[in-house]
């Protein structure tokens, strides 16, 4: 089979396709500041009176709440690169039979969201589609970054500490807790009801966690890891800075919950989606300021690693081992969701 022939796994697209693919097609524009590329949160656009940044994400898993994970996932993004979200357009593609009242839910729910988050949703485009067999909504989601706040991709630096916000895979937790609960009979029902709920409480969006980094100084990086978990999203970071990582697997916070589905389901958690928890590369000097604030703003952050001078190279310490990485061509997600996308 010659090259290219071969279907792509479900997910994002492989880092060196996409890459090849900005490289040869993205165009360029001088007020473009921010602009695409393997491991970019958002764009931001240079209008001389403010900086506009600009991010576009779908949520093509979840059937329930769809409409609250696309307001945090795309808030997320934003505050990685110090931008304060304000507008915010949706294209909802919806499957044959949705009702009336489906539809109405699922403006209430964007409204709820956007409201909660200081979001006006100002725009987009609503129908039922052919070929769906459930909702996939798309944000584009619009803010602004005040003059000198702007942090841009690509700025880790060796030797900066890799910080993680929370414990990893809390939206994958939930989103399997929730579609895939019969599934989990071997699980402890009240342990399946916590995953589920972990969708709300702590919620996937790390916002104020941003604000609070980025305020503090110190911090070079920021990363809001989502498909293919925490594996992928210290690629993206790293890459994008022309760097490699070395993770300490021991380290990396696993609630009980993901533990348990995760063991019932045969799945690593590293690849799992993992909104909810905020990735974070910072001097090293600053790591101890950085985790006392943290504990003060009543959010946790655990160092996990490091960036290296080792450009791709990816090292995972465990059990006073070290191994390469894993690589999720797709997220662990879609194995028991049957191969569908996700967020």
């Amino acid at each position: 089979m010659a090259k290219g022939d071969a279907g792509l796994p479900v997910g994002k697209l492989p880092a060196e396709l996409l890459g090849r693919l900005i490289a040869t097609y993205a165009t360029s524009d001088p007020t473009v500041i921010v602009g695409p590329g393997v491991g970019g949160d958002a764009a931001a656009i240079d209008l001389g009176s403010t900086t506009l940044v600009v991010k576009s994400d779908p949520i093509t898993f979840a059937t329930e709440s769809p409409a609250r994970y696309l307001v945090d996932v795309n808030a997320n993004d934003l505050a990685c690169l110090g931008a304060t979200p304000h507008w915010m357009m949706v294209t909802a593609l919806l499957p044959p039979g949705t009702t009336e009242q489906l539809v109405e839910s699922h403006f209430r729910e964007l409204s709820d969201a956007c409201l909660q988050r200081g979001i006006s949703l100002v725009g987009g485009h609503t129908e039922v589609t052919s070929g769906l067999d459930r909702p996939i909504l798309v944000g584009v989601l619009i803010g602004e970054a005040e003059s000198g706040r702007l942090l841009r991709p690509g700025g880790a630096r060796p030797g900066d500490r890799l910080l993680l916000t929370g414990a990893i895979a809390l939206e994958g937790t939930a989103l399997v807790a929730r579609e895939l609960g019969a599934r989990l009979s071997g699980v402890d029902p009240l342990m399946v009801e916590r995953a589920a709920s972990l969708l709300f409480d702590p919620g996937i969006s790390v916002v104020s966690e941003a604000i609070a980094l980025l305020e503090a100084g110190g911090v070079t990086a920021l990363h809001d890891p989502t498909e293919g978990g925490l594996a992928t999203g210290v690629r993206e970071l790293a890459l994008a800075a022309g760097c490699g990582a070395t993770i300490d697997r021991d380290a990396v916070p696993i609630l009980s919950e993901t533990a348990a589905i995760a063991d019932a389901l045969g799945l690593d958690p590293l690849g799992m989606l993992a909104s909810g928890s905020l990735l974070a590369a910072a001097d090293s000097g600053a790591v101890e300021r950085l985790i006392a604030i943290s504990g003060t703003l009543g959010f946790r952050l655990t160092p996990i690693g490091e960036v290296t001078d080792q450009e791709g190279r990816f090292t995972l310490r465990a059990n006073g081992l070290e191994q390469e990485m894993p690589v999720f061509g797709s997220d662990e997600i879609t194995r028991v969701l049957g191969g569908q996308a996700s967020a």
